[in-house]
């Protein structure tokens, strides 16, 4: 069973009377309940919980982290920041949705500003499978699309990604690289855009199957880590002489 964690920051859902209408137990609890039928133990965390609901121990037994944020970016304390940072270095995976592009995390991890443009008008979005063979677009068929979204669009600020396996086009007309790969120190990032708190979208079978399938993909490798530092050789080194020149 693959341990995941899924935070949110919860907040949209107490204020705004659409979201809640569409969210009423939160972001966090409708994915947990889409994702239930997958090999998962799933637990939730949000904003307003001690340490963020991102305690030592809660981190420690997480293998993936999915982060949904969106207006509360600021108020992520620098300090569990650095944690969540250090567990994806050493082989947690992480999923970041929508606007977690602008989170802490997502931002250091990236190193450059994750800036885009967008647009929030109810358009369509078609999300186009631009690598068939890879594991997070199994079971999708060539493209699917959303009938309202918010639109994000190019340029987006990020490194390349080290694979793009999903690409949107929106009624507008803008395009955006909507499901992007990453891989820091032994930790594997997977950002896939769709997700504005205004739409139905995390009860979409298709979205669902995305996420349910990147975090199958960013799941640690059962492998030893890597050390570090100074090391003694493995095979005798026989001695040879220092020769100086000039």
């Amino acid at each position: 069973m693959i341990k995941l964690t899924i935070w949110n920051e919860y907040e949209h859902e107490k204020v705004n009377p659409k979201v809640a209408a569409i969210y009423p137990q939160g972001i966090h609890q409708a994915l947990a309940e889409g994702l239930a039928a997958q090999p998962f133990e799933i637990r939730t965390a949000t904003l307003d919980q001690s340490e963020h609901g991102l305690t030592e121990e809660v981190l420690n037994n997480t293998d993936v982290l999915i982060w949904w944020g969106h207006k509360a970016h600021g108020k992520v304390e620098d300090d569990i920041v650095n944690c969540v940072h250090e567990r994806v270095m050493k082989g947690m995976g992480l999923i970041v949705l929508h606007s977690g592009h602008f989170s802490k995390i997502f931002k250091m991890l990236m190193g450059t500003s994750c800036d885009l443009r967008w647009r929030e008008a109810g358009e369509k979005e078609r999300l186009w499978v631009v690598n068939p063979a890879h594991p997070i677009t199994e079971g999708l068929g060539s493209y699917f699309e959303l009938e309202q979204e918010e639109m994000y669009g190019e340029h987006f600020d990020i490194p390349a990604p080290d694979e793009l396996v999903l690409l949107s086009w929106f009624e507008g007309g803008e395009v955006f690289r909507s499901g992007c790969t990453y891989h820091r120190g032994q930790g594997k990032i997977f950002y896939f855009r769709p997700g504005h708190e205004t739409y139905p979208t995390y009860y979409n079978q298709d979205v669902l199957q995305v996420i349910a399938n990147g975090v199958k993909w960013a799941a640690p490798v059962r492998t030893a880590r890597p050390v570090y530092g100074k090391s003694e050789p493995l095979e005798t080194i026989s001695a040879k002489s220092l020769t100086v020149i000039g």
